[in-house]
């Protein structure tokens, strides 16, 4: 092999390693579907869960925020999903992939209920 050669495949190989590494980024935050995923938010404020209830499309990363100045939980009542407690600015997130209907609860609280419907 000439210097040259060395030269230019000492610097192309990087560069096709960057390459695939941005196509494959992209390629991940495609869902399932082909189609970028979606995020949906929920705050959790004054002991309510807001919107109450919201209806996402498969593939939906759904973010609940404690906007409250004390801690909250989020679990479902079928057991799909369970947050740690989390306190004043917190997140808690899951994506859901398949369709139904996910009621949940703050179990410190638990007369605080919503609904995720997925479609």
């Amino acid at each position: 092999m000439t210097r040259k050669t060395m030269l230019v495949t000492g610097l192309t190989t990087p560069v096709m390693i960057a390459i695939l590494l941005l196509c494959a980024r992209s390629l991940s935050v495609m869902s399932n579907h082909g189609q970028p995923s979606a995020t949906a938010e929920v705050k959790i404020d004054n002991f309510s869960f807001g919107p109450q209830s919201i209806t996402v499309p498969i593939g939906t990363r759904v973010i609940w925020t404690n906007r409250d100045d004390i801690p909250h939980t989020v679990v479902s009542t079928d057991g799909v999903f369970k947050s740690k407690v989390r306190d004043t600015d917190e997140q808690f997130s899951y994506t859901f992939t398949n369709p139904g209907t996910y009621p949940y609860f703050c179990s410190v609280h638990p007369k605080m209920t919503g609904t995720v419907v997925v479609k």
